[in-house]
């Protein structure tokens, strides 16, 4: 890589091989060199509390009602592209915790003071490839933190979060304490929480759809099965369904964002949404692979409370079609016939990435726009409208990966908070007024 600016391959189609982005040349690999051994530096953030004046907030950031808290550089995370996030709450100390993917690896963040975050350390990637960024992405089961990659090789980390309690001073390098090698790469993964499994997808196995692994035991993780009849899987949502259809109530479902090849269709591609019955895994059953209009690249998504709504992100249509960001509704109250029932475009222009629902509130993580959150309170009307945002990248809103945040983590203790992670600048912990989910 040259120094005057790092060239990435583009969010979310590594394996794909026909997308690049680049950021900005002040964005400098040379900024990096050595940060990661850094470590006394690391620790404490300094002051950066700005509340959102006027629609600004640190004379930088436009915004509206949400607050920033603080906010954690790269260089204070140790990392030199930042991606995926999840969270975890010390269930002894309830001490909040986000957990920050990154090439280097996942770097734990104590936010339980969030306007003075402390940066309590990593667990290291499993392979690293100092050539090319990588990240990782992250759920939590059982208080252990469940790791994967796309880097070949990398498998599944499991690490026991307990061990960052009483963890004061210079952030530590934590070592892995388990890993699951029955693949080598993942695109990402979701865990059930209810029924201790995991869920991989965009894996070098079962034709990158879903690979399941049993985690009851967290540290002796287990093959459990796989499903291959839709394809590639870019990203999954797996529950215990308790939803509308009385056919399948009890059943452990999982909701995808599904891009299967197709030699009819004019891209190669077929986008569609689907619906599996992963009860018993060693013969899971598909019960629905909708395909829509206006289709690019189908991403990610999350129920809404209820389990009788998805509502379903298109990474591609706004670069595809020319449209504003669009978030898909779909009526899943049928899980064997699920249709789009709303189509609705945000007043933005950036690609949108990954979202999550909390009561009547969905926050989106929308690249160049940051986080954006809708009240979807009455998503079965349908109806959706932008209440509130905090833009982490106010250099533009192009419709383009060059920066700007990857994900966000609603779910954490203090009800009032959540983490968002920005590609080029960081953690941010954010405070949307009026609380969540109302």
């Amino acid at each position: 890589m040259v120094a005057t600016g790092l060239v990435l391959i583009a969010p979310s189609f590594a394996g794909h091989g026909n997308f690049e982005a680049s950021f900005p040349a002040q964005e400098q690999e040379a900024d990096f060199e050595g940060v990661a051994s850094k470590a006394s530096d690391r620790s404490k953030a300094p002051r950066s509390f700005a509340p959102c004046v006027r629609g600004m907030a640190a004379g930088t950031y436009p915004c509206k009602r949400v607050d920033m808290m603080s906010r954690v550089s790269r260089e204070r995370l140790g990392l030199s592209f930042v991606n995926d996030m999840w969270g975890w709450t010390d269930p002894e100390t309830k001490k909040d915790y986000a957990l920050v993917g990154g090439t280097e690896g996942t770097v734990i963040v104590d936010i339980s003071d969030p306007k003075r975050p402390d940066v309590v350390g990593t667990l290291p990637a499993h392979t690293l490839d100092p050539g090319r960024p990588f990240w990782r992405d992250i759920k939590v089961y059982a208080n252990h933190m469940f790791v994967v990659s796309e880097q070949t090789g990398h498998g599944m980390q499991v690490f026991d979060l307990t061990e960052v309690r009483g963890v004061t001073g210079a952030p530590v390098v934590f070592a892995e304490t388990a890993h699951y090698a029955a693949f080598s790469n993942s695109h990402n993964l979701n865990i059930n929480e209810e029924t201790g499994y995991a869920y991989a997808i965009g894996t070098n196995t079962c034709e990158g759809g879903l690979h399941m692994v049993d985690i009851n035991n967290p540290t002796s993780p287990g093959f459990a099965g796989c499903f291959s009849d839709h394809g590639y899987i870019h990203d999954t949502q797996c529950v215990v369904y308790k939803g509308p259809d009385s056919d399948y109530r009890g059943r452990e479902i999982c909701f995808s964002a599904n891009a299967e090849p197709h030699h009819d269709e004019p891209d190669g591609i077929a986008n569609s949404l689907s619906i599996v019955d992963v009860t018993d895994k060693s013969t899971p059953v598909s019960l629905a692979q909708e395909a829509y209009p206006g289709d690019g690249y189908s991403h990610q998504g999350w129920l809404a409370p209820g389990q009788g709504y998805f509502l379903h992100g298109d990474e591609l249509d706004e670069v595809n079609h020319g449209v504003n960001t669009t978030t898909r509704v779909w009526d899943v109250r049928d899980l064997t016939s699920p249709e789009v029932i709303l189509v609705w475009e945000n007043d933005t222009t950036s690609i949108d990435h990954n979202m999550y629902t909390e009561g009547g509130r969905t926050y989106q993580s929308n690249y160049t726009t940051g986080l954006r959150v809708l009240d979807s309170s009455k998503v079965g009307v349908p109806e959706l409208r932008e209440v509130a945002f905090f833009d982490v990248y106010p250099e533009n809103d192009n419709a383009t990966f060059e920066g700007g945040t990857w994900s966000n983590y609603p779910y954490f203790r203090q009800k009032k908070i959540v983490g968002v992670s920005s590609i080029d600048r960081g953690l941010f912990v954010l405070r949307p007024r009026g609380g969540k989910g109302n």
